[in-house]
């Protein structure tokens, strides 16, 4: 993935053209949301601590500063790697911010305040400025300082309790569901505040929580319990279920037909358990749910995946073999809807018109310091100071 251009955006037809992100984020839920403002024209420029960088350079042991899960997260993003512990390097923020329309951060609560970063002081050197945080829990309440993390949010907002069978044990989701859902809150409430900015003119802040946004994923749920005190579990339903078969598996959805039942038991082979009086209708069903799984698994596992999926179809009913990643990813679909650019997966929003663009790689730790200053109006002689000093990298 060359960097084809220059600073920021060169494609005017991009939504984001124009739009300059300053990004002190990393790991996932900051870095995800950035890369999908870069990857739709921002200049996101992202801030890192030298020599160090992104805590997600050196998550993958072995693989290096520009691993996998690094890449994944970061590309179109210029890299100023930046010490801010002094003076020097803090005035170098205030240029930036000065200029820029999104500052982006995932810190603790508190942290870009004592750095001296926080709403207040940022929207004094710039009133149009978007103000957006990502933390694990909000600014206020019990865990505020508490230490965000995905699984973590799984886990206290009643996610991670959610099973389809309860005989099943209790389970960390193996993607980082709470992570990428935040990211993507934090996306939306950018893109509002850049659309009331033009309203108003004004800047404002944001704030997204892992917290939040699981429970937000939980709104057909919840209203349930708030409203009739039952929980509401589509995994559970009597019908559906993920079924071993002679080699692999498949999952199948029965529902949505005036007699799902009779056609599973068609595809199947076997009587028709809808005609017996204690399986005639859903709610029945659901009273006889450990029953009715006990049959499918038996019949399911008689046949290979194509052969049940081959007979599931034909009853129109929806179905589909359980795959690995990486059969995913050498799928003819996921080619059909250009999925994988330059070894990484593509934004999944597909758009007629200026749409996404690969302009930057993944950067290396420090990669565009020098430009990014020089683009601020710093000279040649002031530049080599700040980085023979160690204020920049």
């Amino acid at each position: 993935m060359p960097d084809t251009t220059g600073p920021g955006s060169t494609k005017i037809g991009q939504p984001l053209t124009g739009v300059r992100v300053i990004d002190f984020t990393q790991v996932m839920l900051g870095p995800c949301c950035t890369q999908i403002l870069g990857d739709f024209g921002a200049d996101v420029i992202k801030i890192e601590k030298p020599k160090s960088g992104d805590l997600s350079r050196w998550s993958v042991a072995g693989e290096g500063a520009n691993n996998p899960v690094f890449q994944s997260l970061n590309r179109n993003k210029r890299s100023l790697a930046l010490d801010l512990r002094g003076e020097p390097g803090k005035a170098i923020i205030r240029d930036l911010v000065a200029k820029a329309d999104v500052v982006v951060s995932n810190f603790r609560p508190g942290v870009m305040e004592r750095m001296g970063f926080g709403y207040a002081d940022l929207a004094k050197l710039n009133p149009r400025i978007i103000y957006a945080q990502g933390s694990g829990f909000g600014p206020t309440g019990p865990n505020v300082h508490k230490g965000g993390q995905d699984v973590l949010a799984q886990a206290l907002s009643g996610v991670m309790a959610r099973k389809a069978d309860p005989h099943h044990p209790l389970a960390i989701y193996a993607t980082a569901l709470a992570d990428f859902s935040a990211g993507m809150h934090l996306v939306q409430g950018i893109l509002l505040a850049l659309l009331q900015r033009q309203k108003t003119g004004s800047g404002q802040a944001i704030d997204v929580s892992l917290y939040d946004s699981m429970l937000s994923m939980q709104m057909q749920e919840a209203a349930m319990w708030l409203g009739r005190k039952k929980d509401l579990n589509w995994a559970a339903m009597p019908l559906s279920g993920v079924f071993q078969t002679t080699d692999g598996a498949l999952v199948l959805v029965g529902a949505f037909k005036e007699n799902p039942l009779r056609d599973i038991c068609t595809a199947l082979g076997i009587e028709d358990l809808s005609k017996k009086d204690h399986l005639k209708d859903l709610a029945a069903q659901m009273k006889a749910r450990d029953e009715l799984q006990t049959i499918f698994r038996q019949n399911f596992s008689r046949n290979s995946t194509a052969h049940w999926i081959r007979k599931l179809e034909e009853q129109d009913l929806l179905c589909a073999p359980v795959r690995s990643l990486a059969e995913a990813l050498d799928d003819e679909q996921t080619a059909a809807n250009n999925m994988v650019v330059g070894g990484l997966l593509a934004p999944p929003i597909h758009m007629s018109g200026g749409g996404f663009e690969v302009r930057h790689a993944p950067p290396a730790l420090g990669e565009h310091s020098k430009d990014i200053l020089a683009e601020l109006g710093y000279d040649k002689a002031r530049i080599e100071k700040l980085a023979s000093e160690g204020i920049v990298q």
